[in-house]
């Protein structure tokens, strides 16, 4: 562990950022309100409706800013962790078979889809745990995260399953607000420019400099935005944008897609009064995840007809069957070198989990039975 000092430091600089943006927040605050709407605009009428549609903007930006920032980071369940036996075992061995061995068994009975390519549950060195669906080793945070998007400096947090729905809102709101100054002090910017009304100079610069920043923070939220909501309807984090997650059958971005409007549930939840509220209310666990891929394509225990959002999608509850696994063992390297667990299965996407029980000697069809989680 690195010296107080140094731990010191490197704390100041993380938030750094996160200074930056809180200090800009609050300057346009005093921009707005005070330099235009008080002491620049004439129109009574005008001040009033102008302050009344800038302060839920501005309350609801800076709420979701908050809730990113300060919402806890999912940690994987205690039952991923190999125990302290099973790290020592591990680690003492030098055959990659012999590793590949002691996964598969380690991951047994683990509710996981994704695999390496070289179809082995996937493994953290550092953390030493089975790495659940999704979930990926931030070197900055230092732990596995949780449906894992980035590592955002902006702030100084994983954007992970917990706050994944207030990083889409933060930057929505975000271009509300820039969006909101930029269009209502535009008409008081063309009139300092042109010179066609007076104002002190410190009033002036204020109007002027609140405008462009309004239109720079702008332009940059846009394409984020649009970004992260194309990745939400379609169920993909940024990390499996860039690298898709593997399962049995093989590498697919799609593999978890639900359609669109159950993509845009699971992050957003199933009740329409929390939508735009920064208030978690996403599906599921943050550790299982439902599939879309057949299930000919796998050797999951899984129904051939559940209750489905669409044609494929079904819901696994247990891990592949390892034994019929015979790729090569090796561990996956992501781009991702270097507790609280909102469980809400009950609402996920309103349908009921379900899982199959193989009847003794039989075969997948009549002899199959379905019982409820």
């Amino acid at each position: 562990m690195a010296p107080l000092p140094i731990r010191l430091c490197c704390a100041a600089v993380r938030w750094t950022p996160v200074v930056f943006i809180t200090a800009i927040i609050i300057w346009s605050y005093y921009a707005y309100v005070v330099e235009m709407c008080i002491f620049t605009v004439d129109s009574v009428v005008e001040k009033v409706i102008y302050l009344l549609l800038y302060h839920p903007a501005a309350f609801m930006f800076a709420w979701a800013y908050w809730q990113t920032i300060f919402a806890r980071v999912g940690s994987v369940p205690k039952e991923f962790y190999l125990s302290k036996h099973e790290v020592e075992l591990f680690d003492r061995e030098t055959s990659e078979d012999r590793k590949r061995e002691l996964l598969i068994q380690y991951g047994r009975n683990l509710p996981i889809l994704n695999r390496t390519v070289s179809g082995c549950p996937r493994y953290c060195d550092k953390c030493k745990c089975i790495k659940p669906d999704r979930c990926h080793h931030c070197s900055v945070c230092g732990m596995c995260i949780l449906k894992m998007d980035h590592h955002c400096p902006w702030v100084n947090n994983c954007v992970g399953f917990t706050n994944y729905k207030f990083f889409v809102l933060f930057l929505g709101y975000g271009l509300l607000y820039c969006l909101y100054i930029a269009s209502t002090s535009l008409k008081y910017f063309i009139q300092f420019w042109e010179g066609g009304i007076g104002s002190s100079g410190t009033g002036r610069f204020h109007i002027l400099f609140l405008f462009f920043v309004s239109i720079m923070f702008g332009i940059s939220l846009i394409s984020l935005f649009g970004y992260h909501l194309y990745l939400s309807t379609h169920n993909r984090s940024t990390l499996e944008a860039f690298r898709a997650p593997i399962f049995q059958s093989g590498p697919d971005k799609d593999g978890f897609s639900l359609g669109s409007r159950g993509n845009f549930q699971e992050v957003f939840g199933d009740k329409r009064m929390f939508w735009f509220l920064p208030m978690f209310s996403s599906l599921g666990d943050g550790v299982s995840f439902p599939s879309r891929l057949p299930p000919a394509t796998m050797s999951y225990q899984t129904m051939g007809n559940t209750p489905s959002l669409g044609d494929g999608v079904n819901y696994p509850t247990r891990t592949v069957d390892l034994d019929s696994d015979d790729l090569l063992g090796q561990r996956q390297r992501w781009m991702e070198e270097g507790d609280d667990d909102m469980t809400h299965s009950e609402y996920y996407l309103g349908l009921t989990l379900v899982r199959y029980a193989h009847a003794p000697g039989g075969s997948v069809g009549s002899q199959n039975q379905l019982i409820k989680n």
